[in-house]
């Protein structure tokens, strides 16, 4: 690396918290690489006090950013920021990040939905905004505590066309970091089936107040119906889709432990004020009615969900 490259984390949950945390592991404080962490709150106080815990199994380790912080206009200019929030706070984090915008800053998306490349994009029309997808189940535990409870955790990233020098030096430094990624000239199909596995998931489970255990063994025909809707959505769009999608996308649900659930389905039992109900759910009512297409399934969930 001839200069030193800034990666700023926005967002240190169970996403941002892990891949941020081995990236601040390996490089933080060695000067090549300088780790900054986005965090508020409790969990950003702990973090400036005692690092980053993240917990796998029964393994884990500590890590301390360059810098922690939550004010954007100590950060500076940045080459890369991964976005790690929520889809309803994206709007926001837009916003903030400003004063970090350099002409050569990359941005990467690793939120829930399909939309925010394209959010990111009118923001910041002149940068390379990546798309891509987390594969983690992961969360934050406590202030300044991640815990990691999946057997997977990876993360996709790349462009539809051609991967300039600055998006193949990120991959570069992940996967020396310890982080399992794949980069990609097609990533449009890696992150609409990561979609088509995590939008049915989140309805389902958020809809009927539900483990996906307990979902796919009282609803699984509705499940499927879900998973055909988003399916026959990614079609009209021209996305590239594996042929057993549907099969393949059913079985990981089958795969999941009986008690796991999804991350939307959390905040509706938490009680949080806001969801990614939008994104994860009236995106495809949307969508599918620019296409002429009709989701039964769906609009149905999506009616009983935005009055919960």
């Amino acid at each position: 690396m001839a200069k030193k490259v800034k990666i700023v984390i926005v967002g240190i949950g169970g996403v941002g918290g892990y891949f941020g945390g081995l990236l601040a592991k390996k490089y933080a404080g060695k000067g090549a690489v300088e780790i900054v962490f986005v965090a508020r709150g409790e969990h950003l106080q702990a973090i400036k006090a005692n690092g980053l815990k993240v917990l796998k199994g029964d393994e884990s380790f500590t890590a301390k950013p360059d810098l922690a912080t939550s004010h954007f206009n100590e950060i500076g200019f940045a080459d890369y920021i991964i976005i790690c929030t929520k889809s309803y706070g994206l709007a926001q984090t837009l916003d903030s990040l400003k004063p970090c915008i350099a002409p050569q800053t990359v941005l990467l998306p690793l939120l829930n939905g399909v939309d925010a490349h394209e959010i990111i994009s009118r923001h910041f029309p002149e940068n390379i905004v990546l798309k891509g997808c987390a594969f983690i189940i992961s969360r934050l535990k406590s202030a300044g505590v991640i815990e990691n409870s999946g057997n997977v955790q990876k993360i996709s990233f790349g462009l539809d066309g051609a991967l300039g020098p600055a998006v193949l030096l990120l991959n570069d430094i992940c996967q020396n970091a310890g982080i399992e990624v794949k980069c990609s000239d097609k990533i449009s199909t890696a992150v609409w089936e990561k979609f088509i596995f995590i939008s049915p998931t989140a309805t389902a489970t958020s809809f009927y107040n539900k483990t996906i255990g307990e979902v796919l063994l009282h609803h699984s025909p509705e499940v499927k119906q879900l998973i055909e809707e988003i399916k026959s959505l990614a079609q009209a769009k021209g996305i590239a889709l594996s042929d057993d999608i549907s099969e393949k996308t059913f079985n990981t649900m089958k795969s999941m432990k009986y008690e796991a659930t999804s991350s939307m389905h959390r905040d509706y039992l938490d009680q949080k004020p806001e969801t990614e109900v939008e994104s994860l759910t009236g995106y495809i009512v949307r969508e599918a009615a620019k296409h002429g297409l009709e989701t039964p399934a769906y609009t149905h969930f999506y009616a009983g969900l935005i009055v919960k």
